[in-house]
């Protein structure tokens, strides 16, 4: 992956680019309640598109949105962390990493914002939330 997103940031060095961390959930219809996790990282070439890719995990029963939130942020930030740790290998460590959280002013999540904002940005993060935060409302969602 990193290898394709290397070589498409070279490809035209004239735009600005967004590298972009987003995740969403979605309960199964199973009898278990598994939550379905969806982990997008997106390479926004800005004024022309761009490509992503994304991840599919599945957690065990959770009793709360506050908990959903709480771990779709987590392993946004893991993510993140294991591509910083990579992005030199491949000469993309000048590009910093925008986190997209699923919590916003409007909606059951409004109580979150402070405390999710907080967690991402005390992890060196920059942080977009509804209806800014496109990367886990949009991207993600698609495949949760």
């Amino acid at each position: 992956m990193l290898t394709q997103v290397a070589e498409y940031l070279a490809a035209d060095l004239n735009h600005k680019y967004r590298l972009i961390i987003g995740s969403d959930s979605q309960s199964t219809n199973t009898g278990e309640k598994q939550i379905d996790y969806v982990t997008a990282f997106i390479v926004h070439r800005v004024g022309a598109g761009g490509i992503y890719f994304w991840n599919r995990t599945t957690g065990g029963r959770v009793f709360s949105l506050r908990e959903r939130i709480y771990t779709e942020a987590l392993l946004s930030l893991q993510v993140a962390q294991n591509l910083i740790e990579n992005f030199s290998r491949f000469g993309i460590a000048q590009y910093d990493l925008e986190i997209h959280v699923d919590v916003g002013n409007q909606g059951e999540t409004r109580e979150m914002i402070n405390e999710v904002v907080g967690m991402v940005r005390s992890s060196g993060f920059k942080v977009k939330t509804k209806p800014d935060s496109f990367g886990a409302s949009k991207v993600a969602d698609r495949y949760t």
